[in-house]
Parts: C-alpha cells; sequence; structure tokens
C-alpha cells in the first residue's frame, strides 16, 4: 500500500469519525427534544384532566339545580292543583 492509500483510508477515517461525531451529537438533541415534547405533552394532558374535571363538576352543579327547580315546578303545580280542586269542590 502507498503512501498515498494509507493517507487517502486515514483521511476517509477522520471523515468518518467526524460524521459518527456528529451523527451522536444529532442523536443527543433529538432525545433532548423528544424529552422536552413528553413533558409538554404530560403537562398538556394533566392540565385538560384538570379543566376536565372542573368542567364534570360544574355540569353535575346545573344538572342537580335544574333538578331541583323541576321538582319545585311539580310541587307548586301539584299545590294549585289542589287549590283548584278545593275550590271547585
Amino acid at each position: 500500500m502507498s503512501y498515498d492509500e494509507t493517507q487517502a483510508l486515514r483521511d476517509r477515517m477522520r471523515l468518518l469519525e467526524e460524521r459518527v461525531r456528529g451523527l451522536r451529537t444529532s442523536r443527543r438533541i433529538l432525545m433532548n427534544l423528544l424529552a422536552a415534547k413528553e413533558r409538554e405533552n404530560r403537562a398538556l394532558i394533566a392540565r385538560l384532566e384538570a379543566e376536565n374535571g372542573r368542567l364534570q363538576r360544574q355540569s353535575a352543579r346545573f344538572a342537580r339545580a335544574v333538578l331541583e327547580r323541576n321538582i319545585r315546578i311539580v310541587r307548586l303545580e301539584e299545590s294549585l292543583r289542589r287549590q283548584n280542586d278545593v275550590s271547585l269542590g
């Protein structure tokens, strides 16, 4: 093997080692970005779950209020019917 061939192989080896270092750096960057995205998604999920719980509680309160008003309306209607029955009777 001649000096030029040996030098060419060394140059090629240096180039490949630089590429490997670059790939390792890129991999670290991508892994950091992925970890950051996962943290962001977990935070978003936690916020949405909290919002969902709040909305469910609010909906339950509203449903109870509507039910209580409906019961009151039915009782008032029944009271009016009784008064009408007594006055007609």
